[in-house]
């Protein structure tokens, strides 16, 4: 027997199974591959879904806070207007009471001479 036919031997009793049964595990592990790629889609929508529901629940968070706080706004606005008004009332009565003072000092000096 030849070297070449020698090594062909070896490769078909020793290689070849090998080959053979690595392109096995290869198509072992490929439907393995495929599996959890589906495992990972079904995932990955769930995911997808729960994320989209916990926007909406923001969303609708958000809106109602914003109404929240334009109506607490508002009324924080009219009470500032109420007190404004309140202050300009006693500024007036103050600058009346000053006024009407120095009207009765003025009066007091003129009788005292």
């Amino acid at each position: 027997m030849g070297v070449y036919d020698q090594i062909k031997k070896a490769f078909q009793d020793v290689i070849a199974p090998e080959l053979h049964a690595l392109r096995g595990d290869i198509r072992v592990l490929d439907s393995k591959t495929s599996s959890l790629d589906q495992k990972i889609d079904g995932v990955d929508q769930r995911l997808g879904q729960k994320i989209d529901s916990l926007d909406q629940k923001i969303d609708g968070l958000d809106a109602r806070l914003t109404i929240k706080i334009d109506a607490l706004r508002t009324e924080v606005v009219a009470e500032i207007r109420r007190v404004d008004t309140r202050i300009d009332g006693m500024d007036r009565e103050l600058r009346t009471a000053i006024d009407i003072r120095e009207r009765l000092a003025a009066l007091e000096a003129r009788r005292a001479s």
